[in-house]
């Protein structure tokens, strides 16, 4: 009975702990997606309307290399480059906003790439597109 007990609640108290552990590390991953990824609803719009042509499935090979890249961040910094999909400064022509890093990052797959699909191929090959 006592044995019985103890593993009752050292298992209780190990699953309560996991549990715990997950929402929190899944809470703040969220936090930190939500605080990196803000843009007023006038800068939401014109996103919208930028990527109104891609496909589902293009928006979502986009999200994903903005995920690897910066973790959705406008404003993450790596050397010489910047913003949400790691342009190169030069690329954004001194203009950082939300927006333009959504045209840039659109026109530069497009003519190195073709797709977003062919540049997250590109990614998980080399790390980088």
């Amino acid at each position: 009975m006592k044995l019985a007990s103890f593993l009752l609640i050292f298992g209780f108290a190990f699953g309560m702990g996991t549990n715990v552990t997950s929402s929190f590390s899944t809470q703040t991953q969220t936090i930190t997606a939500q605080a990196s990824t803000k843009v007023s609803a006038n800068q939401a719009k014109k996103i919208a309307a930028i990527n109104a042509n891609l496909s589902k499935t293009q928006k979502a090979a986009k999200n994903w290399i903005a995920y690897h890249e910066s973790r959705y961040s406008y404003t993450a910094r790596n050397g010489n480059c910047y913003g949400r999909y790691q342009l190169l400064r030069a690329y954004l022509h001194g203009d950082y906003s939300a927006v333009n890093q959504e045209k840039a990052a659109n026109k530069y797959v497009s003519s190195r790439y073709g797709t977003w699909t062919h540049a997250k191929s590109f990614w998980q090959a080399h790390h980088w597109y």
